[in-house]
């Protein structure tokens, strides 16, 4: 991004920062006093699904923590601490796990998975993002994709990749913790899926404590 491109997005935040002013003009105030969102946001890095556009939320709305194709690893200590601090500090009553269509991160781990399965003998390079994917060529091993299409296939393995983080996300202790806490605040996990093409969310999947 050139020197020019990045004063673009300086001069478009004086513009957005002033039409809140004009519009609740305590805003800024307000918000700097703290924070009480009631969602939080787990989702994809991707460029195309920013939560509060997609959503019409405003700052404040949404605590947020997004990593390639939107994953909640249980020895992710970066999620964890996130997940933690949203039920036990802030006080969340929703998490949301959002996965989207036409995922890059999700297409490659396809990839991988059919390169293994054909033998080609070129090993995947051991790299940051190869190990972090490494669950998710995992599971999309474990499918059986024979009948699928290639949109299918792909359509397959981002909806089975959200349930399975959904369910990594409900063994997790900061939630296990609070389900089994009859004075918690109950907290309802959902898996979500963005569609790009529509600009719609689905949902897929909820859980929450048994009674």
């Amino acid at each position: 991004m050139s020197h020019e491109s990045m004063q673009t997005l300086l001069n478009a935040n004086e513009e957005w920062a002033q039409n809140v002013i004009k519009g609740t003009p305590d805003f800024f105030t307000q918000s700097a006093t703290g924070q009480s969102p009631k969602i939080l946001w787990i989702g994809c890095s991707d460029s195309r699904v920013p939560e509060s556009v997609i959503t019409a939320s405003k700052p404040g709305d949404i605590f947020v923590h997004r990593n390639i194709a939107n994953q909640f690893h249980l020895n992710d200590d970066s999620a964890l601490s996130v997940l933690t601090y949203a039920v036990k500090v802030v006080g969340i009553e929703h998490v949301v796990l959002v996965g989207h269509t036409n995922c890059g991160g999700a297409a490659a781990c396809l990839k991988a998975a059919e390169d293994a399965a054909a033998d080609t003998g070129a090993p995947q390079p051991d790299t940051p993002l190869t190990r972090w994917l490494s669950p998710l060529i995992a599971l999309v091993q474990s499918l059986d994709l024979s009948a699928c299409s290639a949109s299918e296939a792909l359509d397959k393995v981002v909806q089975t990749n959200i349930i399975t983080q959904v369910d990594n996300i409900c063994n997790s202790e900061p939630i296990t913790t609070a389900w089994a806490d009859p004075n918690a605040k109950k907290v309802t996990v959902h898996g979500w899926v963005y569609d790009l093409a529509r600009g719609r969310i689905d949902e897929l999947v909820f859980r929450e404590a048994q009674a």
